[in-house]
């Protein structure tokens, strides 16, 4: 189905000291929900405007002549906008993105110099700014070879690794994801052994035979993942031999406009249906993540981007009206609300507190997290407060309550504080029950265990070898 948008889109690439509460001080207010780091999404950068761009690209596909009559059967609420329009369209992009609390967009990305690379590092700018992280997904531009895929992983690594979007799984040995569409145009991918230990590299197939060298599977058809033909297999696989499993799914597909005479199948949105049970079939197959098509593949009508609910006239557009009950403006964000209502499903945000074993106190992110966390209080108010995020794998990361942001220290320098934006290493932490009912904390970047130091007088460090009584906590509920 995407073979003529992929031709089109080769066409058109360019060339290449602890400070104490007061006692009246008010309530903080709780911050929004985590993002969800096991959801991705499929995200594309190739549309240009005369604004920013010089001039309209890929909007005209089929024919159409922009800005009212575009190569889509839907019509984006901000109009035929620009990729490259970093604080305007990008920025929005982000900012429902984070709202649908989906962690991971997935580039499209043809190629060293070309179009969607040179706009890259806006778009993960912007990403970064909204806790979003960035994964890739490895187009079949011309030439493409498995080395010249090696090649590639290596390239985006070296020039894009150092942003603080740039996604490595702390569940998955840190490594980063990269997809490979149509991994099938090549038999042998051997190469890849040369990046296993720095990526996962997923092949676009349920083909058990066909994987050899990847570290994990997706599907990017939306219309399959209605019926999932193939999912319970490829989850069964995944799960035996150590690979990622991510099942792609979608709100609908239809590329009539855009792709004159196509033959490939509608499938109809059902105002929602559909895409409930895309998720349902994901999640009844085993997924480690779910990857979704698309924010905003607009030629193939994937799109959960807000669609307009009173677009151009004349251009036969459908809308989003009608889905889950919603009508006018409310309509156009019913795709991300339903994201969210997923999500919330399948990652609930779980608030707990921490309370020490060796003295019996609940730990603090002190002065509203200006301040290292210390086991010092008898009671629990909003400093007290964290949210449990799972990491995977037994793995755990916790967001402060009180300012939003995720604890750190797991490198055993300093004392842990709450002061980032975004979850790796140094903010992952394996959960160990003890037999006394008890939990310990261990660094997912050193292996140490996290201390009440000095038996609860300091703060807590991440920096023992082993678990003894200052290494004891309780993870309770709020």
């Amino acid at each position: 189905m995407r073979i003529l948008r992929i031709v089109a889109a080769l066409l058109l690439t360019v060339g290449l000291a602890v400070v104490a509460r007061p006692a009246a001080a008010a309530e903080p207010t709780v911050q929004a929900a985590p993002l969800a780091n096991n959801v991705h999404i499929f995200y594309y950068s190739w549309y240009g405007s005369p604004q920013v761009n010089g001039s309209y690209r890929h909007w005209p596909q089929g024919g159409f002549t922009p800005p009212l009559s575009i190569g889509a059967n839907f019509y984006p609420v901000r109009g035929a906008y620009d990729s490259g329009d970093y604080t305007g369209a990008v920025e929005q992009h982000m900012a429902w993105i984070a709202q649908a609390r989906i962690g991971v967009i997935v580039y499209s990305w043809w190629g060293r110099g070309s179009y969607e690379d040179n706009l890259a590092a806006g778009v993960l700018a912007a990403a970064a700014r909204h806790g979003i992280r960035v994964a890739w997904h490895l187009e079949p531009y011309s030439g493409r070879t498995a080395q010249s895929t090696v090649d590639d992983i290596n390239y985006i690594t070296g020039r894009y690794g150092a942003s603080p979007a740039f996604h490595r799984d702390p569940a998955y040995g840190n490594r980063a994801p990269f997809y490979v569409f149509e991994s099938l145009r090549i038999t042998d991918w051997s190469a890849l052994q040369q990046v296993r230990s720095t990526a996962i590299v997923l092949a676009q197939t349920t083909d058990t035979s066909k994987v050899a060298n990847f570290g994990g599977m997706y599907t990017y058809d939306a219309i399959a993942g209605n019926t999932a033909p193939g999912w319970a297999n490829a989850a069964a696989y995944c799960r035996a031999n150590g690979l990622v499993w991510a099942p792609s799914i979608g709100p609908g597909y239809i590329d009539d406009r855009a792709v004159p005479g196509n033959t490939t199948p509608t499938l109809d949105r059902e105002n929602g249906a559909t895409y409930d049970r895309q998720w349902t079939n994901a999640l009844n197959n085993g997924a480690n993540w779910i990857s979704i098509t698309s924010f905003n593949e607009w030629h193939e009508g994937s799109v959960i981007e807000p669609a307009s609910s009173n677009p151009p006239a004349g251009n036969g557009y459908l809308t989003f009206q009608g889905a889950y009950g919603t009508s006018g403006t409310a309509s156009e964000t019913a795709y991300l609300d339903r994201t969210r209502y997923w999500i919330d499903r399948m990652s609930p945000v779980t608030a707990v507190s921490l309370r020490a074993r060796v003295n019996g106190r609940y730990v603090a992110a002190e002065n509203a997290g200006a301040a290292a966390l210390i086991a010092n209080r008898t009671a629990v108010g909003a400093w007290e407060q964290f949210e449990r995020i799972d990491a995977g794998g037994g793995a755990i990361a916790l967001r402060s309550r009180v300012n939003g942001l995720i604890v750190t220290g797991g490198d055993g320098s300093a004392p842990l504080i709450a002061n980032r934006t975004a979850i790796g290493p140094t903010e992952t932490f394996q959960v160990v029950s003890n037999a006394d009912g008890s939990v310990a904390l261990r660094s997912a970047a050193t292996g140490r265990y996290v201390a009440a130091e000095g038996a609860g007088a300091s703060p807590l460090i991440a920096n023992r070898t082993a678990i003894g009584s200052w290494e004891r906590f309780d993870l309770l509920p709020v």
